[in-house]
């Protein structure tokens, strides 16, 4: 997997800013993978796409991921480093394509397009029926799901997409509280994007009042030399 060039950035940042996290989701995996197409990126398990995401954030922004959460306890600002690398070995294998079997009845696992079915929904037991409703293989006919069906549901599917969601445990060491809080590696990575897309304007911007150079021309100079340009400027 290949660095994208700050053009590809920029288009990429420009084209998700009026997209729902889950369709930019896709749109960075888009970027990463330019010749499959994105009804089939859509249709990735979770987890894949949740890898994929991950190499490319280490391909183009380096392995460390750096963030910041406050503690919902006390309010304290709390800063985190974990290595991307956790992320991108995941279990060490894609998960299995395998239908998971409980009870009578077998399931696939959710997707983006799964996800997006359901983020309208305000119930939280509403959404959970639907998703397992989304991935359930064979048979629609309409089940009246117990708490303890769809718990096992959920939790083997889990066990199988061990990637589908990344879950931190953080303490705080102002008031000592103790929490789990999850990652989203999409939404993460996107604002990595959007970051690194904004300070690219604000160096055209300064190269182009400084010598009238096009955008185009600015973008095609090496971050380096662009960087010893502003510092002319600045000096």
């Amino acid at each position: 997997m290949r660095a994208l060039t700050d053009t590809e950035l920029l288009a990429l940042w420009e084209r998700g800013l009026p997209r729902r996290p889950i369709d930019r989701a896709i749109l960075i995996l888009g970027a990463a993978f330019p010749e499959t197409p994105y009804d089939a990126l859509a249709d990735w398990p979770l987890g894949r796409r949740n890898q994929a995401i991950a190499e490319l954030h280490g391909t183009c922004f380096g392995y460390g991921v750096h963030g910041w959460t406050s503690c919902p306890e006390c309010g304290e600002k709390l800063e985190f480093e974990l290595d991307r690398r956790m992320f991108a070995s995941g279990s060490g294998e894609i998960a299995s394509d395998e239908p998971i079997v409980v009870g009578e009845r077998a399931f696939r696992l959710p997707n983006s397009r799964d996800l997006a079915s359901i983020a309208s929904c305000a119930d939280p037991r509403q959404a959970v029926v639907r998703l397992v409703e989304n991935c359930l293989l064979g048979s629609r006919d309409s089940v009246d799901w117990s708490i303890r069906e769809l718990d096992e549901i959920g939790e083997r599917m889990a066990q199988r997409d061990t990637m589908a969601e990344t879950r931190l445990s953080l303490g705080c060491p102002s008031c000592a509280h103790a929490w789990e809080e999850s990652l989203d590696i999409a939404t993460f990575v996107w604002e990595e994007i959007e970051a690194k897309a904004k300070l690219v304007l604000i160096q055209i911007h300064f190269l182009a009042s400084a010598y009238g150079w096009a955008e185009s021309q600015i973008l095609s100079l090496s971050a380096n030399r662009r960087a010893r340009y502003l510092e002319m400027i600045r000096g």
